[in-house]
């Protein structure tokens, strides 16, 4: 299905409609498009940040936990939004109302829009320490040449354009690890790398590390509603579940670690980049660029669609997605421009908390609906009364502030670390005056 602007453009639906039977996808291109998430570099840093804060067991415990967390948590995601053909802007409406609608695509866009740019810069950092030449230059290549490879969306073109660069990332990963082996040697110990003790016990410092990247359920979202419903369930286990998730934070978690360990290297952005680099010279840069390019893909999909959403819901026209590719390249350009690696991560917290507590709004709506649909009601995720009233966004907006604060503060280093879980119990214990007022409100006689 599709739309046309009034001016002869065909416009790719996205908020303009939930996807029918016909749009539906297959299951491989669904798989490769979102699989495109799984060499993005960062899973080898954010493993190699948590080994170095604390230890290479714990980091291990941490990362299980978290594949079996992510593991369940997208997989149910995932099926509703097959189920549904929702957007992330769709379901939030029915849970936030037109406010809380608009504040998820806008989030989520620029969540985007900032992972583009970190990974973004990770090409051309890789570029310039090869190549030499203008950092500025290199991000303005980094985007212009990622702008045409998003405009055909899911169904004419990413699916194909990251199924056939998935073998190659998948050989360079193992290129690099021989490469930095022969080199280097066998870094001996490796596993056994020890830090002091901290605030917290180690596993759960960076089960909360990881607890950081849960956009990822709002990138599920995304791409699971143009799943055909006779695929649910491998989606739900191989495409959004803990298979997905075990190679993407597993395999490249403990590359990384092997790789700076090998090269006895500093445990930031850079040190993974140029590990790589040192591994397999040329061909190192060219796996950087096969493999951010896969993921910006995504990330400069998902931004472009829901920015496209946001602009219909504000303004009640429709644009071509291809428009806001361009925007949300530009945007991503500028930010390169004011040395944005210097705040990111601080910027990223930020938005990881308001997502972290959508995600728990999100599936305690689907608990609650579940439990009033079994008791034979039909009515929506959260009454009416209350969407206008904007309670499940005061509880949304609440909880995210009160993170953000315990995020900032410095008083307590154990409470800085536990704000994802604080905020989780929050979001939910905020949000339950909503279910109760659903589940009166289903009981009525009508």
């Amino acid at each position: 299905m599709t739309l046309d602007d009034g001016k002869g453009m065909t416009i790719e639906p996205h908020e303009t409609a939930r996807p029918p039977a016909s749009d539906r996808v297959g299951r491989w291109s669904v798989t490769m498009a979102f699989w495109a998430m799984f060499s993005a570099m960062f899973w080898l840093y954010i493993a190699v940040a948590s080994n170095a804060a604390v230890g290479t067991v714990n980091t291990l415990v941490g990362m299980a936990l978290t594949i079996a967390t992510y593991g369940i948590i997208n997989s149910v995601l995932a099926r509703h939004a097959i189920k549904t053909g929702q957007t992330i802007s769709l379901f939030s409406r029915g849970i936030f109302g037109p406010v809380g609608s608009g504040l998820a695509a806008l989030l989520f866009a620029v969540t985007a829009i900032y992972y583009a740019v970190f990974e973004g810069s990770i090409i051309a950092v890789a570029l310039q320490e090869y190549f030499g030449g203008n950092l500025k230059l290199w991000y303005l290549v980094v985007v212009i040449y990622a702008i045409p490879l998003v405009a055909g969306g899911v169904r004419n073109w990413l699916d194909k354009l990251n199924g056939v660069l998935l073998p190659l990332y998948v050989v360079g990963l193992v290129a690099i690890v021989i490469g930095a082996t022969v080199k280097q040697g066998y870094p001996t110990g490796w596993l056994g790398h020890t830090v002091a003790a901290g605030p917290l016990p180690g596993w759960m410092t960076s089960y909360l590390i990881y607890m950081g990247v849960w956009v990822m359920m709002m990138y599920t979202f995304d791409f699971a509603r143009l799943g055909k419903p006779e695929d649910a369930k491998f989606h739900g286990t191989v495409t959004f579940g803990w298979v997905f998730y075990a190679l993407t934070f597993g395999l490249n978690g403990l590359i990384g670690i092997y790789l700076v360990s090998a090269w006895d290297l500093d445990s930031t952005e850079t040190g993974v980049v140029t590990a790589v680099i040192n591994s397999l010279g040329l061909l190192g840069v060219i796996v950087i660029v096969i493999s951010q390019t896969r993921i910006n893909t995504a990330n400069y999909y998902s931004a472009s669609a829901n920015l496209q959403d946001l602009w219909a819901m504000m303004s009640g026209k429709a644009t071509p997605r291809f428009l806001w590719v361009v925007v949300s390249g530009i945007v991503a350009y500028l930010f390169m421009l004011t040395d944005v690696l210097t705040y990111l991560l601080r910027a990223l917290a930020w938005q990881g908390v308001f997502v972290t507590s959508w995600v728990a709004i999100a599936l305690a709506s689907l608990y609650f609906a579940r439990r009033v649909a079994a008791a034979g009601s039909t009515s929506p995720t959260t009454s009416r009364g209350l969407t206008a009233l904007g309670w499940p966004v005061l509880a949304w907006v609440v909880s995210s502030g009160i993170g953000i604060a315990m995020t900032e503060q410095t008083a307590s280093p154990a409470m800085a670390l536990l704000a994802p879980i604080i905020t989780v119990v929050l979001a939910i214990i905020l949000y339950l005056p909503a279910t109760r007022r659903q589940r009166s409100t289903s009981a009525t006689p009508r």
